[in-house]
């Protein structure tokens, strides 16, 4: 009998004890996916409202643009760094130096590079550099003509030093350029542009947001307009002895496919292109976008969309997608609960994607309206900005825990 009862008991503890594990580790796995903010924006000289993501360096500090606030209310870049303190490394004054810096920035050899919609010499916007000391020096001034106009996006840079982006406007047409500007062969030089693509009136494109991604002597991108159906193209520029080529990829049809993308191109080690619409997607029109990938396969190429996010109108993701370890990560617009915004995850398995949300903003302290990029750090946390929201309602700095 007693020996009955010993079994029972340990049964039961055996019980109880597999019982307090499950509660612990599904405790655990609420606990590992985390959100907090690290900086909101008060509208003064720390900034205000960003319209895109962050860069990180090796010591954990992020940088990034404020399209308005600061000293004199037309953008920051700013720093934070890797214990949370925010700060504004460079002030725009929207004059010849610049205004409301709308894209992400490169970090390259220590100097931070980018671009400003507005300002210069001609108010149609800048490349500029910025060092980490935050003196500013402006590489190009845009006239609002052939050499394009009103820059959105980030750059990129060759091995020789040389950055390639885009205008959203100006050019041959007006409905923006490719440009290549280059470093200069002597200590002091000016910088030259040189316009690789002016988009035009017709089926090739117009308009593009984001910049280029370089893969194998091509540039890829996207424009948010033009093409055969009026909501976008994925195109890519092929160099040859008499000047860049134009291909079209995709045309967008704001039907399954999805329309109007504001994300530009990334590319994984197989050589396929992945990219993400703002608008369209399963609710065809009334849809919030969707997530696509590109898949080369003798000198042609398969569109798929991988995912539909359940938005509405132009909620969907509107910068480029984070790949890592083979998931996508990204930031909507307004979709969500709240349509405030959301961060998720996509994981591939047999064939298909299966979406995880990591954060449905609240459009509170929390942050509204998310138009970012995301950047890991060395601990695996994620980090972005929202446009709006925060304490102060001018936008936050937020790390996520998937």
């Amino acid at each position: 009998m007693k020996t009955e009862r010993t079994i029972s008991l340990r049964k039961h503890l055996l019980a109880i004890t597999l019982l307090l594990g499950l509660v612990l580790a599904a405790s655990s796995a609420a606990r590992s996916q985390t959100f907090s903010v690290v900086h909101s924006f008060t509208g003064g000289s720390d900034g205000a409202g960003p319209l895109a993501g962050l860069v990180i360096d090796r010591s954990g500090n992020l940088y990034g643009t404020s399209s308005s606030g600061g000293s004199f209310g037309s953008g920051t870049v700013f720093k934070v760094d890797s214990t949370g303190h925010e700060s504004a490394l460079y002030d725009f004054t929207g004059g010849a130096d610049g205004g409301s810096p709308q894209a992400s920035l490169l970090l390259s050899g220590g100097h931070l590079f980018g671009t400003t919609n507005s300002g210069g010499a001609s108010g149609a916007g800048t490349v500029f550099e910025v060092t980490l000391s935050g003196i500013e020096t402006v590489l190009y001034t845009f006239t609002g003509k052939a050499d394009g106009a009103n820059p959105d996006a980030s750059l990129i840079r060759d091995g020789a030093g040389n950055l390639y982006g885009t205008t959203f406007a100006g050019g041959t047409n007006g409905n923006g350029t490719v440009f290549k500007l280059l470093r200069p062969t002597v200590t002091g030089g000016a910088w030259t542009e040189q316009v690789l693509y002016s988009f035009g009136k017709g089926t090739d494109g117009a308009n593009p947001v984001a910049g280029v991604t370089s893969q194998t002597g091509h540039l890829y991108g996207t424009t948010s307009a033009g093409g055969t159906y009026g909501y976008g193209t994925v195109f890519q520029l092929t160099p040859s002895k008499s000047g860049w080529t134009e291909s079209i990829l995709h045309h967008f049809e704001m039907q399954s496919d999805g329309g109007v993308p504001y994300a530009g191109i990334i590319v994984d080690h197989s050589g396929n292109l992945y990219g993400a619409t703002t608008d369209g997607g399963a609710g065809g029109s009334n849809g919030g976008g969707t997530v696509f990938e590109l898949t080369p396969s003798n000198g042609s190429w398969t569109f798929t969309v991988i995912y539909s996010l359940p938005g509405w109108g132009i909620s969907g993701s509107f910068r480029n997608l984070l790949l890592a370890s083979g998931k996508i990560y990204a930031t909507t617009h307004c979709d969500g609960a709240n349509t405030a915004g959301t961060v998720y995850e996509l994981t591939p398995s047999g064939g298909t994607w299966t979406y995880k949300s990591l954060h449905v903003f609240s459009g509170g302290s929390d942050g509204l309206y998310s138009f970012s990029n995301l950047v890991f750090d060395k601990l695996g946390n994620l980090y972005g900005t929202t446009n709006r929201g925060g304490a102060n309602g001018y936008g936050v700095v937020f790390k996520v825990t998937p």
